[in-house]
């Protein structure tokens, strides 16, 4: 049974760091969006099948282990949604494949589109026609976003985790500057302050972190 004591605990350890990171930074590990939840179930999932059978790493060593990755993971996440430069680092970047009816043969091939690929992705959302997209962006987990002629509703915001989503301002024909004026006529300091913003019948719909 002493054999087996060591196991057991690194079992139930490794159980319980999963809990813990599932609840602290969220239920996107489940159904991952991004790189970081990607990697971040990989490798602790590898941490943990690789060290619970292992003798020659004790039961301390694999605790602190398991402490610094979810250190490693939470700074990276903090980083992530605070910074757009280190959002684009860690998940890359939206590339738009489709403008004004036209495709943007470069930026599919670099995405690993195929036109058999890109014309499943359209029909899948009921589009059959290059002409009706006005704009259609494969987003970083896979998914692409189209934005069909006439639609005045962008389908994402155009402010999420305090950072400004450049490509739909470039969408509505509008810059950074028009939108920040916006933000602080509604009363706040700026974009920062606004955990999403929505761009609806021309107006701008803004949720902050804090009510006001």
């Amino acid at each position: 049974m002493s054999i087996y004591l060591p196991i057991l605990t690194k079992l139930a350890i490794g159980l319980v760091a999963l809990i813990i990171q599932i609840n602290i930074m969220g239920k996107g590990n489940l159904a991952p969006t991004n790189a970081l939840d990607q990697v971040q179930n990989y490798v602790l999932g590898g941490i943990i099948g690789a060290v619970i059978y292992s003798d020659t790493i004790t039961v301390f060593q694999f605790t602190i282990v398991l402490i610094i990755w979810t250190m490693l993971v939470m700074t990276f996440k903090f980083l992530k949604e605070h910074n757009r430069y280190v959002k684009a680092l860690i998940d890359g970047q939206p590339k738009v494949v489709i403008e004004r009816g036209k495709v943007d043969i470069q930026n599919t091939l670099s995405a690993g589109l195929s036109a058999n690929d890109l014309m499943f992705k359209l029909r899948s959302q009921g589009v059959y026609n290059l002409a009706e997209v006005k704009r259609a962006v494969l987003e970083q987990n896979g998914q692409l976003t189209v934005i069909l002629n006439g639609e005045e509703n962008m389908k994402y915001p155009i402010i999420f985790d305090g950072q400004i989503n450049m490509d739909v301002l470039d969408v509505i024909d509008h810059d950074e500057f028009w939108l920040t004026n916006i933000v602080k006529k509604q009363g706040f300091e700026g974009v920062n302050d606004i955990f999403v913003g929505e761009y609806i019948d021309g107006k701008v719909r803004l949720t902050p972190y804090e009510s006001k």
